[in-house]
């Protein structure tokens, strides 16, 4: 097992054994490693301790996100950050299929399909020639044949090809902790009507470590009380992620549903959280 697949199989260990408080020996023995060369690598990797992972984890779980409005992880967590926006992980180039590309089912595309560990279980990534049109995390393996089976249909003209290797390198480039100075924008390619599109873009524009509400959302896009239309959007969003619907909760303060499970979205709350007060810190 590499670093990688280490650092991601134990976040998602701390996530899932929250209410036992893991300890760094556990995690590290786990491992097979020793907790100072486990410290080291988990820190290099996430750009945080272990132990500062699991506090921002329990503060979550533990005052389920209580507050009003923008300020809802401010009031959870007590941190202090200000301004949206400023700590952006990913940049990437939102375009929508066209209605011929649509209607032509990726007709002379090749799409490259492949399965990838990450920080948040195991994922399915699918590529066409214009920017990635699926990522979704899996539970089991009846998850990846319905993942297979659904971009055969979607994209059932296209010649579709399995390349993990393509997948694992992606999975990296996407889930790394900050951007490498010249990287190409990763490019995206969804499938939705206008509204959903007008979604998808407004949750792109809610910065690293920051959340947003359903009803901020429908504000932003124009359409004040369309805040549950804007929460079928969300739940319509095949780029898990990418396309960072985790960052959205109710306005009440709970953290809402979630297509790809509560419990995963806790855990990428806590982890984008945690590296954005690292990096102000």
């Amino acid at each position: 097992m590499n670093e990688y697949d280490r650092v991601a199989r134990s976040i998602r260990y701390i996530a899932e054994n929250v209410h036992e408080q893991p300890g760094l020996a556990e995690i590290a023995g786990m491992n097979g490693m020793s907790k100072s060369h486990f410290h080291k690598m988990f820190r290099r990797w996430v750009g945080i301790t272990p132990k500062n992972f699991l506090q921002h984890l329990t503060a979550i779980e533990a005052k389920q996100l209580l507050g009003m409005g923008n300020a809802v992880l401010d009031t959870a967590l007590d941190v202090g950050l200000s301004g949206p926006g400023r700590l952006h992980d990913l940049c990437v180039n939102l375009e929508a299929a066209s209605p011929g590309e649509i209607a032509l089912k990726g007709k002379g595309w090749k799409i490259r399909t492949g399965f990838s560990m990450t920080p948040f279980g195991e994922a399915f990534i699918a590529e066409t020639p214009r920017g990635i049109c699926r990522l979704a995390f899996l539970d089991t393996e009846k998850d990846r044949e319905s993942e297979l089976a659904t971009i055969q249909a979607e994209w059932s003209g296209a010649v579709i090809t399995r390349d993990d290797d393509h997948a694992m390198a992606m999975a990296r480039r996407i889930f790394k902790t900050m951007p490498v100075a010249g990287t190409d924008p990763i490019r995206l390619l969804v499938k939705g009507t206008n509204f959903q599109v007008k979604v998808w873009r407004a949750l792109l524009a809610i910065g690293h470590g920051e959340l947003s509400t359903y009803r901020e959302i429908a504000g932003q896009i124009k359409s004040p009380k369309a805040h549950r239309a804007v929460g079928s959007a969300i739940a319509r969003n095949d780029l898990a992620y990418l396309i960072p619907c985790h960052r959205v909760i109710q306005s009440s303060g709970g953290i809402g549903g979630y297509r790809w499970g509560p419990t995963r979205k806790k855990a990428m709350i806590a982890f984008e959280r945690a590296q954005a007060v690292a990096k102000v810190v």
